[in-house]
C-alpha cells in the first residue's frame, strides 16, 4: 500500500477547518493544529493528522469541549494547577507550559500539573517550546490505560510519554521524546493499517504471552513497558510510566491509573472516576537559575560533539543524538511533503464530506 504525499501547508489547512467546525476559537484552532502537524513533519505520525478524525470523535461525544475555559486553580510563586475544562490537550498543554514558561522567568523554575484535559499530541512539542526562552523544557502525559505492569496482565498504565528539550549553542538542542513503553500504542496503530506484523516485545496476549499481532489489545492484550519483559528491565519502564502517571493525575487531580478516560470514543470513560480528565505535568527551568546560559550551551555544544564523535558499531555510520531524526524529517518533509496512509487518507476525505471540507 502505498503512501500519498501532501504538502504540510494542505494538511494545515484542511486540519484548522476541520477545528473551526467543531467550534474551536480562532487561536485554539491555529494552536491545535500546529501542535499536530508538527508531528507529522518531525515524522511521528501516529500522533500527527490522522488523530484528526479521534479528536472529532471525542468532541461528538461531549468529551472534547472546543472552546475552554482554560484557568489556574492553585498557585504558588513557582507552581501551578491548572484545569483545562475538558479542553483539547492539544491546546490545554501549551497553555499550561507558557504558565510554566512564565514562573520560571521569575523563580527560576516553573511547574505546572493539568487536570480535566485530554490527548495532548507529542511531548516534544510542548517541552521545546522552553528552548527560545534559554530554559529546559520538560512534559509528561499520562493516557488511556493499555498497558500491563511486569508480572500483570490487567492494563493498568497508559503508555505515558516523557520529553526533555535542553538547549545547546551551535548544535541542534537535545530532544528526547519517547514512551514508557517499548512502542507507542500509535507505532500499532500504523501497523494495523499497513497489515503488517509488531515485533516481538511490544505486546502481549490477555494470558500475558509474547505476540506479533498489533491487533491483539482487542482481544484483551496489551502494551508491554519498555524493556519488554523484566530479564530486559521492563521493571523499570513499569517505573517510569509510574511516575508519569502519579505526577501528571495523583498530583494534579486527574484521573490516573486504569480510571484514565480511553482516547477512543466508542469506549465510555470509566463510571466511578477518581479525578477530572486526563492529566499532565510540564515544567521548564531557567538555565541561568544554575549557571550562565551561554557557558552552559557551551558545553552542550561540547557534549553533542563528543558523542557524536563516538566509534560506532560494524554497519552504523554515526551515533544519533536525541532529536536528530526528527529534525532531519521536518526539513526533508517541509521540503518534499507529508506521507500518508491511505486508510488516513480514506478517514480524512470523510471527515471532509461530513464538514463540506474538500479533502
Amino acid at each position: 500500500m502505498t503512501d500519498a504525499i501532501f504538502n504540510h501547508n494542505h494538511l494545515e489547512d484542511f486540519s484548522l477547518a476541520i477545528f473551526r467546525k467543531i467550534g474551536c476559537p480562532e487561536d485554539h484552532a491555529k494552536l491545535a493544529t500546529e501542535v499536530l502537524l508538527k508531528a507529522d513533519l518531525r515524522g511521528i505520525d501516529s500522533h500527527g493528522i490522522a488523530r484528526l478524525s479521534g479528536y472529532v470523535r471525542l468532541w461528538d461525544k461531549k468529551r472534547v469541549n472546543s472552546s475552554p475555559s482554560i484557568k489556574i486553580v492553585h498557585e504558588s510563586p513557582s507552581t501551578a494547577v491548572v484545569d483545562g475544562d475538558s479542553g483539547l490537550g492539544l491546546v490545554v498543554a501549551p497553555r499550561a507550559m507558557e504558565i510554566a514558561i512564565s514562573k520560571a522567568q521569575i523563580a527560576g523554575t516553573g511547574w505546572v500539573a493539568v487536570k480535566n484535559s485530554n490527548h495532548f499530541g507529542i511531548a516534544g512539542y510542548h517541552a521545546m517550546m522552553a528552548l527560545p526562552h534559554d530554559m529546559i523544557g520538560m512534559a509528561m502525559t499520562n493516557a488511556s490505560p493499555l498497558v500491563a505492569p511486569t508480572f500483570s496482565i490487567e492494563r493498568l498504565l497508559g503508555t505515558n510519554p516523557i520529553a526533555v528539550a535542553i538547549p545547546a549553542l551551535t548544535q541542534p538542542p537535545f530532544v528526547a521524546d519517547f514512551a514508557t513503553t517499548t512502542a507507542a500504542n500509535g507505532k500499532l496503530e500504523i501497523l494495523q493499517r499497513k497489515n503488517q506484523r509488531a515485533p516481538l516485545g511490544w505486546i502481549q496476549t490477555k494470558d500475558g504471552l509474547p505476540s506479533t499481532d498489533p491487533n491483539e489489545g482487542r482481544n484483551g492484550g496489551a502494551l508491554i513497558p519498555l524493556g519488554s519483559d523484566r530479564e530486559h528491565g521492563s521493571h523499570k519502564g513499569f517505573c517510569l510510566g509510574s511516575w508519569v502517571d502519579i505526577f501528571s493525575a495523583v498530583l494534579s487531580g486527574a484521573n490516573y491509573g486504569p480510571w484514565v478516560p480511553p482516547f477512543v470514543a466508542f469506549l465510555d470513560p470509566p463510571s466511578d472516576p477518581v479525578g477530572e480528565g486526563i492529566g499532565h505535568f510540564l515544567g521548564a527551568m531557567r538555565i541561568d537559575a544554575f549557571r550562565p546560559a551561554d557557558e552552559f550551551k557551551r558545553h552542550m555544544d561540547n557534549w553533542i560533539s563528543r558523542f557524536r564523535s563516538a566509534k560506532t558499531v560494524e554497519g552504523e555510520e554515526r551515533l544519533i543524538i536525541p532529536g536528530d531524526p526528527e529534525r532531519e524529517l521536518n526539513e526533508e518533509r517541509m521540503r518534499d511533503g507529508i506521507p500518508l496512509n491511505k486508510k488516513v487518507v480514506e478517514d480524512l476525505q470523510a471527515l471532509g464530506a461530513r464538514f463540506n471540507i474538500n479533502f
